[in-house]
């Protein structure tokens, strides 16, 4: 199911229900389930007022349907780091995250703009656009200024220190140690 905040039509409430359009009707006239109409007539249902309804009268529908999963884009330029922190926090994570990954800077750049993370997992040292601009660039947008970034670098003190200036929230230093990668994404994510 797709995670945005678009209202359900009586139609989808009806599917996930395993009821009728129908009755769905039914429930907004008798006041049960909360609804508002479009300008062409027809009843939506917003979110919120549909899994307070789901809790109220005890239907089995699916957790993960009110589960958002939190985003995360792991962006690093060699593939087995990429590899190595997707599965720590697939491991760890199992089906909270969902993840993307990125080759470079250019590319992760676009990406947000696309997947709208929640978490960045930023290299420092990578071709054609580096961490530090990344970060820049999050941090001047409005859009993106939110967005909780952990960089890491094999480069020392120096490159931690100027990369939290640029708006890291956090910095480890590699090799990562998986029990502390853990750590910090679960503390950036809450």
């Amino acid at each position: 199911m797709k995670e945005d905040n678009r209202p359900y039509t009586t139609g989808e409430v009806a599917s996930l229900c395993h009821v009728t359009i129908n009755a769905v009707k039914k429930w907004i006239a008798a006041g049960k389930l909360e609804a508002f109409r479009t300008p062409g007539g027809h009843y939506r249902v917003k979110r919120d007022e549909f899994e307070n309804f789901v809790t109220r009268y005890k239907l089995h529908i699916h957790e993960e349907l009110f589960t958002k999963k939190r985003k995360i884009l792991i962006i690093d330029d060699e593939p087995h780091i990429v590899e190595y922190v997707k599965g720590a926090l697939e491991l760890d994570g199992g089906d909270s995250y969902a993840i993307e990954t990125a080759g470079d800077g250019y590319e992760a750049l676009i990406k947000v703009g696309d997947f709208k993370p929640d978490l960045l997992i930023l290299d420092i040292r990578m071709p054609r656009i580096d961490g530090f601009e990344v970060c820049r660039r999050l941090r001047l947008e409005e859009t993106t200024k939110g967005i909780k970034i952990l960089a890491m670098t094999a480069f020392g003190k120096d490159d931690m220190e100027r990369i939290i200036q640029c708006g890291a929230d956090r910095c480890l230093p590699k090799p990562l140690r998986v029990e502390k990668l853990r750590k910090d994404v679960e503390r950036l994510l809450k």
